[in-house]
């Protein structure tokens, strides 16, 4: 699955073309790497996020085209904020 789309699916950014965006800027990170939105996210790949106010750091524990509101924390887990 590409990463924006992961970061939409999974809730961490609200919109896919603002995770789109991000990618772009080089605030998005994959196992160390800036990577582009069309970047492959696969289990066990560790991401890191950058906003304005910090970086967020987690590890892929799925991926899923579709997840529900509440099952979305089963995606990945926070490695360090």
């Amino acid at each position: 699955m590409r990463i924006d789309k992961f970061l939409k699916v999974s809730r961490l950014l609200k919109r896919r073309t603002v995770a789109g965006k991000a990618a772009k800027g080089g605030r998005v990170k994959i196992n160390g790497k800036t990577v582009k939105p069309a970047h492959e996210v696969k289990a066990g790949d560790v991401v890191e996020l950058g906003f304005n106010s910090g970086t967020v750091k987690f590890r892929v524990l799925a991926v899923k085209e579709t997840v529900r509101k509440e099952e979305t924390s089963s995606l990945y887990e926070i490695i360090s904020e």
